[in-house]
């Protein structure tokens, strides 16, 4: 290519011909290729934006929402196939309904059963997604409950559902599709979710049953088994070198982990503890890091909250641990102290971690007052 001056297609611009990009038989500049065209996210194909069959949260082309995808008859949402509902009678049997609308119109079945799992439904930028599993308690496995708390959750999009829970006394496990941390901390709605929850009477932290489990797409580290591995494994070793913190952040007590997280042991090597923990020696997914999911690693060391901040705090406490998991080698998270840890999270990409941490005294400049756990 010459540097001579092309006109951009779209927006008519003079630019470099080294500078243009090629895209269904016109040649565009990188502001619009960026703002008018966007990937399938399923066979990652790039479309005109006002070509995009699905939502801007989950761009599809034509061909692969008429093979995967349907959209609920009643509100619009978008669905995988998997996940749509249909009625009995011959009126509606042909129109698919998000959960929300069937529960509404049939049969207000609100609480699924504990081994419900719909086709996850994925929202925001990936491979790195995360899915909550959050555990309440004391005001009852209640199907009015669990509407309100949904209607707020799936307010635009389905996002979560709601399962029963025999770990409870009486209560709702909220059990949220992958979102990205971008999602989930400006997105999902979850201070209001967190204040209905406590307004209905539901407890978290204080009902002593609860936990808050974070599920991390295993795709976040790595295409092959053998790279997943290897991310995995300082993971593992990670919360074994900084046990002390992690039980401190974690809002458990050293006699509840032991019972619902349990520690694999400390070894010199990642690898090693990884070895360990495949073996299956230990806990099965009573572990503080729970390995026997296919698609996802289980975070179940923390203790359940209502606070909102508590909960994005945590979110960004495992992004953080997974960052330093991919980036650094195995000598050199040997090295790692957790002042240095703490030292590398700032204000400015983790609000609300670097407030937890100063709470509960884990941070490297002075604490702050903390708000009561609900």
């Amino acid at each position: 290519m010459t540097n001579q001056p092309h006109t951009c297609a779209r927006c008519g611009c003079q630019v470099p011909e080294a500078e243009l990009h090629a895209f269904d038989g016109q040649c565009l500049c990188s502001s619009c290729l960026e703002m008018e065209t966007m990937y399938c996210r399923e066979c990652g194909e790039r479309i005109w934006q006002e070509d995009n069959a699905g939502t801007d949260h989950a761009p599809l082309c034509q061909n692969c929402y008429d093979e995967r995808y349907t959209s609920c008859c009643e509100c619009g949402v978008l669905l995988h196939i998997a996940n749509a509902n249909y009625a009995d009678s011959d009126e509606d049997e042909e129109c698919p309904y998000c959960s929300n609308c069937y529960r509404r119109r049939f049969r207000n079945a609100s609480i699924h059963d504990y081994y419900y799992k719909p086709w996850p439904v994925f929202y925001g930028e990936g491979p790195r997604f995360f899915g909550v599993e959050l555990e309440i308690d004391g005001a009852g496995e209640d199907r009015e409950h669990a509407e309100a708390l949904l209607r707020i959750a799936n307010a635009n999009g389905e996002r979560m559902y709601i399962k029963h829970d025999g770990s409870l006394d009486d209560g709702l496990e909220l059990v949220t599709h992958p979102l990205s941390l971008e999602e989930h901390l400006h997105c999902f709605p979850w201070e209001a979710l967190c204040a209905k929850a406590a307004a209905l009477g539901y407890l978290s932290h204080r009902a002593t049953t609860c936990g808050l489990h974070i599920h991390v797409s295993r795709r976040a580290f790595g295409e092959t088994e053998r790279q997943q591995d290897a991310v995995i494994a300082r993971i593992l070793y990670f919360f074994e070198k900084h046990w002390e913190e992690l039980l401190k952040f974690s809002r458990r007590t050293q006699r509840q982990l032991e019972r619902w997280a349990a520690r694999y042991g400390y070894k010199e090597q990642p690898m090693e503890i990884l070895d360990y923990a495949k073996k299956g020696y230990h806990g099965g997914r009573y572990t503080c890091v729970n390995l026997q999911n296919s698609d996802t690693v289980e975070f179940r060391i923390f203790r359940g909250t209502l606070k909102a901040n508590t909960l994005l705090a945590t979110l960004e406490l495992v992004d953080r641990i997974c960052d330093v998991a991919i980036n650094l080698s195995d000598e050199e998270l040997r090295c790692l102290a957790w002042t240095t840890f703490v030292s590398g999270i700032t204000e400015d990409r983790s609000t609300e971690l670097v407030r937890y941490l100063k709470e509960r005294r884990l941070y490297v400049n002075e604490p702050v007052e903390s708000e009561v756990e609900a």
